[in-house]
């Protein structure tokens, strides 16, 4: 009778949460509901996500007390302060509508986010991490419309916009004043040529990177090139990406720049960079899924060494086809690929098949492996950032025009966190309790990371420790901008007493490398990390 109890219970428990791996990561439901749908994620150095949708959706499910109901709109917040350790949920004021807009964490821990669709298309916006900061906007900040559009901080603290619907341009900010001599754009062809029409464009929210030289790598639909943005100059122009597959929306993929190994690279000799992009889907899948029929999408990633002589992709495929997936790395340097769909294109009820398993991607093995599945859908307007603890939040899905909790793929207003293997043991996580001289950085210091390593009875070993700064990204779209992942040059590692090490690592040299800002820090022991530390470098 007991046996037969017990198997009657095991066929209550979904099967995505029954006799799951622990080696393939682990599901966790923070809140059923922070009252919007997470279409745009960004972390606060206050470890606070601040997330928002658009606020032409009609009623959310979250309101501001009486007295703080904005004067032009309606009660109803569509962005939110989330607090993941202890859950809290704090409505935030937005006026113009944030649809599809980017954004920046600025090195002095501001997030600054532009653009948008209709009256927020030109607006400017910024909130502080401070425990009751709220948005301020500037409206007409942008020279011209920023839909659609991808942002990347630079070395000297400000931001480039690239693009947009229709904007074959790029701009800086933040700007000194509306009418001042920065306030211009510049033009950048490359946007126009690589556009397939202008109803589906698939090139838009095209993937930018920061290049250890100081240039933009930047690519669209299936092509990149490298653009000196200080003096308006394409650099080179690398090969078509193999396949015949698009990789920037409606047909959406995503990309990362694989961790930057500094060890023996200087000033003038920069670390390897290189870009892995997966996913996407044929040109025209986009038609096809308005005619109701579904393409499959691509498995298929490519490797790209940036400053190569002679740069070729390199070709290979995850196990499972996706589009609409989030790429994030991790502080191991690992890259996870979560989120998104099996068939379709992005865009309004235009994807099918979601795709509940994540995958994790070693760079350095060049080996996938498929983690545990969720049970929660995450299609078009989903978004995913990684958390100090080295858990993954993941949150949105909305492909309905409004708030639809009965559409075949409803809104979803919840948040979830996955927590990659390296969270699940049997191995111990080093622990860091302090870091020498402090943690404001100066390039090319030498600093002291101390930890604490409980080997129960076994010895450390000091070729399984690494140091790695990871920069906080925006994510919206299937795209983490600004993310990157440094492992720092070591010096040496010594234990101090028991239990207890220091590893001496040197800061990036240059704001090429390692932009301004801020940055969480970990220290990895065979393939565990610490908890992030947040540190800060530069101006």
């Amino acid at each position: 009778m007991a046996s037969v109890v017990i198997l009657l219970l095991l066929l209550t428990v979904p099967s995505s949460l029954s006799l799951q791996d622990p080696t393939k990561g682990k599901w966790k439901l923070l809140k059923k509901s922070i009252g919007v749908s997470a279409m745009h994620m960004a972390l606060l150095p206050n470890d606070r996500i601040i997330t928002f949708d658009r606020t032409d959706f009609g009623p959310s499910n979250i309101t501001f007390p009486a007295e703080k109901c904005p004067p032009i709109l309606d009660c109803y917040a569509h962005s939110v302060e989330f607090y993941p350790s202890k859950r809290g949920v704090r409505p935030l004021t937005i006026l113009s509508d944030t649809w599809c807009s980017s954004g920046s964490l600025l090195p002095d821990g501001v997030l600054i986010q532009s653009g948008g669709n209709n009256d927020g298309e030109r607006v400017i916006r910024t909130i502080s991490p401070c425990e009751d900061c709220d948005w301020v906007e500037t409206q007409n900040g942008l020279v011209s419309p920023r839909w659609y559009a991808s942002n990347q901080l630079l070395p000297d603290g400000k931001v480039i916009i690239v693009g947009g619907r229709r904007q074959f341009t790029y701009e800086f900010i933040p700007k000194s004043s509306n009418s001042g001599k920065d306030f211009k754009e510049y033009q950048l062809p490359f946007l126009e040529e690589t556009l397939r029409s202008d109803q589906f464009q698939n090139n838009l929210y095209p993937f930018t990177h920061l290049n250890p030289d100081g240039n933009l790598f930047i690519f669209a639909n299936d092509r990149a090139i490298l653009l000196d943005y200080v003096h308006n100059k394409v650099v080179r122009k690398y090969p078509v990406i193999p396949g015949g597959v698009s990789r920037n929306y409606p047909s959406t993929g995503s990309s990362v720049l694989l961790p930057l190994n500094l060890s023996g690279s200087t000033k003038t000799s920069p670390p390897v960079a290189e870009v892995f992009v997966c996913g996407g889907t044929v040109p025209d899948a986009i038609d096809q899924a308005i005619g109701n029929v579904f393409v499959p999408a691509t498995k298929s990633c490519g490797r790209l060494r940036l400053n190569d002589d002679d740069p070729q992709w390199e070709m290979t495929e995850m196990p499972i086809r996706r589009i609409m997936g989030d790429m994030l790395l991790l502080p191991t340097g690992e890259v996870l690929i979560i989120n998104g769909a099996a068939s379709g294109a992005a865009g309004w009820d235009m994807a099918r098949e979601p795709v509940l398993h994540p995958v994790l991607y070693e760079p350095f093995s060049r080996k996938f492996n498929t983690m545990n599945p969720t049970t929660i859908p995450r299609m078009y307007h989903s978004s995913a950032h990684l958390l100090s603890d080295g858990r993954v939040i993941v949150g949105g899905s909305n492909p309905n025009a409004n708030y639809n909790f009965s559409a075949m793929f409803p809104t979803e207003l919840s948040v979830e966190a996955f927590s990659p293997p390296y969270l699940l043991g049997p191995k111990l996580r080093p622990n860091i309790t302090g870091i020498k001289p402090g943690v404001n950085l100066v390039y090319e210091q030498k600093i002291a990371v101390n930890f604490r390593w409980r080997g129960n009875g076994k010895e450390l070993e000091s070729g399984k420790v690494y140091v790695t700064m990871v920069a906080p990204s925006f994510t919206t779209h299937s795209f983490s901008m600004n993310q990157r992942v440094l492992i720092l040059e070591m010096a040496e590692i010594r234990r101090r007493f028991t239990e207890n090490y220091v590893v001496v690592c040197s800061v990036p040299a240059t704001a090429e490398v390692a932009p301004p800002g801020y940055y969480q820090l970990s220290v990895v022991y065979d393939g565990i990390p610490s908890r992030t530390n947040w540190v800060h470098i530069g101006g």
